[in-house]
């Protein structure tokens, strides 16, 4: 009896004005090559994760996506220029925290 368990990105998704990264992906666990459980997570990426300090000060820090699979680090390269990382900065600067 071998017991295996996959994941599997079934859906990824470019959303909104700062090109948010959406992942879905499924863990499938089979028992001798049939399945018998199957549950799936999301997950989202923006370009940047950001801080204020208590001096107001921000901090942008490049979101690391080198543990991702490689279609979804080729899709969020692709959707990240720099622009698109500045408008990102200004929008989140621009939020009450």
């Amino acid at each position: 009896m071998a017991i295996t368990k996959e994941a599997e990105i079934k859906k990824i998704e470019v959303v909104g004005d700062y090109k948010t990264v959406q992942i879905a992906t499924d863990t499938v666990i089979k028992e001798d090559g049939t399945e018998i459980s199957r549950s799936r997570h999301r997950h989202v990426l923006v370009p940047y994760k950001s801080k204020k300090d208590a001096d107001d000060k921000w901090t942008h820090t490049d979101t690391d996506i080198s543990a991702e699979a490689s279609e979804v680090q080729a899709i969020a390269n692709a959707v990240w220029p720099d622009t698109v990382k500045a408008n990102y900065k200004t929008f989140v600067e621009s939020q009450e925290v």
